[in-house]
């Protein structure tokens, strides 16, 4: 087991500007390389899996990607490892107590009596992500890089979502949509009514878990609006499915001060490991 921690421990990073994030779920693994000074991507990777994977099949994947780069990734000023799965569970701040971490989890998670549970305090807004993390690959990167932060990508979207978020009074649903999942956020006056993931096969699964999830929260279609990012462009099956329901549908591009979204060339970055850095 490691500690979170905020920076890597080296001889000296007075002279390092690099930040690096990397992600991992049992569909994909991506990372990013980022000059802090410039504000430029030095090097970037996304893969996506043909079947689900598993732990020990991601870490193995994870290994090879990063010998394959290993000239670039070396001397960070940082190092984060986001961690992308459904063991988790969203806690108010005020019910939440460390010594009950199992207990958060077990009604909607499978978890072993050895898993490590750890969780994220989601700032400002009085929430506590409980989740699993890959253990076996905090331990690989651990003794690779060293003391690292790690986090729940729930804990990224989620922040990011928010921090920009205007008080409105109508809801708003995003949807980052990735190759086999979608993460569903809805958000209204800057408190998160919803939060989840979803595997999906076809654009009819996507459309399915969306209007479910809005039917539950009792949301009216004509006045919701629909954001989706990711990889999803306007005109694309999944975009033009979804606006047959839903009236205000649009593709979002994040807002970042630190770093210009709109700006990028390649949009295959995905914008949770970009949120990070």
């Amino acid at each position: 087991m490691i500690e979170k921690t905020t920076n890597i421990d080296s001889e000296s990073t007075e002279n390092i500007f690099k930040k690096l994030s990397i992600q991992v779920g049992l569909n994909g693994l991506s990372f990013c390389v980022l000059d802090t000074i410039s504000n430029k991507i030095l090097v970037h990777e996304k893969i996506n899996f043909k079947l689900t994977s598993t732990p020990y099949l991601v870490l193995k994947e994870l290994k090879a990607v990063l010998n394959e780069h290993k000239d670039a990734l070396k001397d960070f000023s940082e190092v984060i490892v986001i961690h992308k799965n459904k063991l988790f569970s969203l806690v108010p701040q005020p019910l939440f107590h460390k010594e009950e971490l199992p207990n958060y989890l077990k009604f909607n998670a499978k978890i072993m009596a050895n898993d490590q549970i750890t969780y994220d305090e989601i700032p400002n807004h009085d929430m506590v992500n409980v989740y699993v993390p890959f253990t076996n690959i905090n331990n690989y990167l651990f003794d690779l890089f060293g003391e690292f932060e790690f986090k729940h990508n729930g804990t990224v979207l989620i922040s990011m979502l928010l921090n920009q978020s205007r008080a409105d009074s109508e809801p708003i649903c995003y949807v980052q949509v990735s190759d086999k999942e979608m993460e569903m956020v809805v958000i209204a006056n800057k408190k998160l009514l919803l939060y989840n993931q979803f595997e999906y096969s076809t654009k009819e699964d996507v459309l399915y878990f969306l209007l479910f999830g809005l039917e539950q929260l009792q949301l009216d279609l004509e006045k919701l609006q629909l954001k989706l990012f990711g990889s999803i462009n306007e005109g694309d099956a999944i975009y033009e499915l979804c606006r047959d329901y839903i009236k205000n549908v649009s593709v979002f591009v994040p807002s970042n001060p630190a770093f210009p979204f709109d700006a990028m060339e390649d949009q295959t970055i995905d914008f949770t490991v970009l949120s990070s850095l």
